[in-house]
């Protein structure tokens, strides 16, 4: 006796319909839009899209104005104040070579030397401290942090005496560091947004990686230099490029630093061209472009890094 035959489940047509809807439905929203933004951005054209383009010309507009004003003002032969211009007139590189004339290039050349160290000190004393501060617990913790905040707080008015005094006899030693580079470099390697800044970015690394890494043998100098610093290389870059910025602007410190004007800074030479009877508004801005490069420069260079910390810090937590 032969054993009845099975017959195969079958689906119902509405059934199967349904299945196709909701994969269907959630592929749909799983699928970004192409121009998906927050502004609910649409590449159909009517009068919202319109409205999006006409916004973010005079946004651009309002923004990439001075930028524009101050490239065509370095270039042109006579710049008038009194008109804005975005193109230079009769363009030529006198005013750059006025500039250079006018010494821009050895004020150029000592806010390289003292960019440079007072962010590579700056830095160090950042990570020692950050690393301190996130991965170890001790007395005075608290303290020292706010410490590092009073850099912040207080302005540079405020502290341009006392600073001018203990820079002409530094206690304890009794050198006078004015006239000289470390007088603008050292006042300039802590910076409370530096230490605050990867003292938070440490605080998330897991303790399990620390903990492994010990297991292994590894000291302290080796835990920060090949497992704490490759992991925090979107916060050095905002502190990178901040703090560059931040050196790089300084105009009360190298004032009150200098014995001579030879040891002013660009952004002290700026001043002075800006003050001198012999030289037009042409000039200045060409001193202006060539301050700017470098912060550009900077800029271009690390802002993957600095994009993706600020990303990296919004989305904490």
């Amino acid at each position: 006796m032969s054993a009845p035959a099975l017959d195969p489940v079958r689906t119902p047509s509405g059934e199967i319909s349904a299945a196709r809807a909701r994969r269907g439905g959630k592929q749909a929203r799983t699928t970004p839009a192409r121009f998906d933004t927050a502004l609910g951005w649409s590449d159909r054209p009517g009068p919202a899209w319109a409205l999006r383009i006409l916004l973010c010309a005079i946004a651009l507009a309002i923004f990439a104005a001075p930028f524009l004003t101050i490239f065509s003002g370095a270039f042109s032969t006579n710049p008038s104040g009194s008109s804005l211009s975005f193109l230079p007139h009769d363009s030529r590189l006198l005013n750059v070579r006025v500039a250079g004339e006018r010494g821009i290039w050895d004020y150029f050349s000592n806010s390289l030397v003292i960019a440079g160290g007072g962010l590579l000190l700056q830095l160090a004393v950042s990570v020692l401290a950050a690393y301190a501060l996130a991965r170890h617990r001790f007395r005075g913790q608290a303290l020292i942090l706010t410490l590092f905040m009073l850099t912040m707080m207080l302005p540079e008015e405020v502290i341009a005496i006392p600073l001018s005094l203990v820079l002409g006899h530094v206690p304890v030693v009794g050198l006078d560091l004015k006239g000289t580079v470390w007088g603008v470099i050292l006042p300039l390697g802590a910076w409370g947004f530096s230490v605050m800044l990867l003292t938070e970015f440490m605080k998330d690394i897991p303790t399990e990686i620390e903990e492994a890494a010990r297991l292994d043998g590894v000291g302290e100098l080796r835990m920060l230099w090949q497992v704490v610093l490759p992991l925090c290389k979107p916060a050095l870059g905002v502190a990178g490029v901040l703090g560059f910025i931040m050196i790089w602007d300084q105009y009360l410190l190298p004032l009150i630093a200098a014995k001579d004007p030879t040891d002013y800074t660009v952004t002290v030479a700026l001043s002075i061209l800006r003050t001198d009877p012999e030289v037009g508004s042409g000039v200045v801005l060409a001193g202006a472009v060539i301050a700017l490069v470098p912060s550009l420069v900077v800029y271009l260079l690390l802002q993957r890094s600095l994009v993706t910390g600020i990303a990296a810090g919004a989305t904490k937590g």
